[in-house]
């Protein structure tokens, strides 16, 4: 159950005690006073939650709910509004992790332009040669044979090859292929790719947190059509 429906439901009940008969909390204070605690609880939550609320309309909708009255929103709109507004608060709660991802990239990636020998190509990508080439370079639809290994920014290695493979350039991550049309066979590259180039914002599972740029040697073996 959503979070936000919870709330309601609870201050439903709050609601609804509060517009018992003045008889029935003279002879159960306690029930008005829990009622009321837990109108209290609800209210400071909200506020820190959902500080913009209009409260006369949350009430309009838990008394008629309560109450069983036809309501002013059909249920699908109202899933609707509560799928967004959760959707919406978990975006804003992960915001500072993302700003602090996209710092820690860019660091990473400034550090790597200033070391020797690199060379940044149009789309952001650096590129160090660390063994020239002399062979074709691919085409964007070709395949090409690598062998390879990928590593995070602090040195873990996610993945890698154990014999030499082939790839479709039009299957990889935009930054190798980008990147490989330019190498020649015969090439081994050191490439630093921006996670704009990369997995970007979602990442890719358990190995690759969004905002990850990533580090590949690449040695290309072959190329055909």
């Amino acid at each position: 159950m959503s979070r936000y429906l919870f709330l309601a439901l609870g201050l439903a009940i709050s609601v609804a005690n509060a517009n018992e008969p003045a008889s029935s909390k003279t002879t159960a204070p306690d029930a008005h006073d829990l009622a009321y605690s837990l109108g209290a609880s609800l209210g400071e939550r909200l506020r820190q939650e959902v500080p913009d609320l209009q409260i006369q309309a949350l009430i309009e909708g838990l008394k008629q709910a309560y109450q069983g009255k036809p309501l002013a929103l059909d249920s699908a709109r109202i899933e609707q509004l509560l799928a967004q507004h959760e959707a919406q608060d978990e975006a804003d709660a992960q915001a500072p992790q993302s700003e602090k991802a996209l710092t820690a990239e860019q660091q990473f990636l400034t550090q790597e332009k200033a070391a020797s020998g690199v060379r940044e190509l149009a789309d952001g990508v650096l590129l160090t040669e660390l063994t020239p080439g002399s062979g074709n370079k691919p085409l964007a639809s070709d395949e090409v044979q690598v062998k390879y290994v990928g590593r995070l920014p602090d040195g873990t290695v996610f993945d890698q090859s154990t014999q030499a493979q082939w790839f479709r350039l039009d299957s990889v991550i935009s930054g190798w292929s980008s990147a490989l049309q330019q190498m020649p066979v015969g090439a081994k590259w050191r490439l630093v790719i921006p996670s704009a180039q990369a997995y970007g914002a979602d990442g890719a599972g358990t190995l690759i947190p969004p905002y990850t740029p990533l580090v590949f040697e690449i040695e290309l073996l072959g190329t055909r059509h």
